[in-house]
């Protein structure tokens, strides 16, 4: 099985750090990824909420309208508010880069195409075309 996403957008908004009760760092932001159309369709863009670990210093200094390339997985959290039970789906970044660095991404996109094909060899095994 397998569990990727790969994400090229512009933030959306300043990226925020918080510190968890672990003592964990967290870095939460937005990007907006365009969508596409078709001709019986509008392109429709999507906000995607990210999660990151651990992130670098230069990734809280992203400014909104900052190009990103992403790699993560999309998982759905489960947390305790003030309407009781409430969810979120999220992507929680493995690796990124601004899109202004095109060595970093293409690593980035190299690393995500062999997980892929990874899983494609996988279901081939299986029988699954």
């Amino acid at each position: 099985m397998v569990n990727i996403v790969v994400l090229w957008g512009r933030v959306s908004r300043k990226p925020e750090e918080r510190i968890l009760p672990s003592g964990d760092r967290l870095a939460v932001l937005d990007l907006t990824v365009p969508g596409e159309g078709g001709p019986d369709r509008p392109a429709r863009s999507a906000s995607v909420p990210l999660a990151w670990f651990d992130a670098p210093a230069w990734a809280l200094e992203l400014g909104a309208g900052a190009e990103l390339v992403v790699a993560g997985q999309v998982r759905r959290r489960f947390f305790r508010g003030g309407a009781g039970l409430q969810s979120r789906t999220e992507v929680l970044v493995d690796a990124a880069a601004p899109a202004r660095r095109p060595a970093r991404v293409a690593e980035i996109l190299r690393r995500a195409a062999r997980r892929v094909d990874a899983a494609s060899g996988q279901l081939e095994a299986r029988g699954v075309t």
